[in-house]
């Protein structure tokens, strides 16, 4: 359950592997660190040392009660190999697996915002959002892969946030305010 933070009064682990990046954050009472290292498409042989790092480093035992996975959009590989660490733990740890779309982890700050990420071939996947106290409150344009201009024909001005690397504290809050269980069965 969440705190007055918004945050959960156990340990979660979040991470998302379906960017170029390797983004991993850890809450627990009395603290939070979130890592983002751009690694290409070497996901699968950096995750597991960069899990149990992020661990050592903040002097907890390598054991989390929640675990939050970014489900895309993005690599199809990278995001199976992030589900599959992370249902793999949660099944180690008995701890459940929430998913949270990867865009909800490129929101920053408060209020109505775009985010993208590339698509390629001049599209993007992209998403509007109305963000309150760190976290997407209402969608209002789903995300969808779009031609760049029209997707941009949507934004209009407002802000825009794209291609950067996920925030793992804001994939955290997005799990923990509204995580989605029901996608891991489809990895099991």
């Amino acid at each position: 359950m969440p705190g007055d933070d918004g945050f959960p009064s156990s340990v979660t682990l979040a991470l998302d592997t379906a960017t170029p990046w390797l983004t991993l954050a850890l809450v627990w009472p009395g603290g939070e660190l979130s890592v983002s290292r751009e690694v290409g498409r070497a996901h699968a042989e950096l995750l597991p040392q960069a899990a149990r790092t992020l661990f050592d480093d903040v002097g907890l035992p390598f054991r989390a009660d929640l675990i939050v996975i970014g489900t895309g959009p993005g690599s199809y590989t990278g995001v199976r190999v992030g589900a599959s660490y992370a249902l793999g733990l949660g099944r180690v740890w008995s701890a459940p697996v929430l998913g949270v779309s990867t865009l909800e982890a490129l929101v920053r700050g408060e209020g109505k915002q775009g985010v993208s990420l590339d698509a390629r071939k001049g599209n993007v996947y992209g998403a509007v959002y109305e963000v309150q106290s760190g976290v997407v409150h209402t969608r209002l344009h789903d995300p969808a892969r779009l031609p760049l201009p029209d997707f941009q024909a949507i934004l209009g001005d407002t802000p825009h946030h794209h291609d950067g690397a996920p925030d793992g504290l804001a994939l955290l809050r997005a799990g923990v305010a509204h995580g989605q269980r029901e996608w891991a069965l489809a990895y099991l």
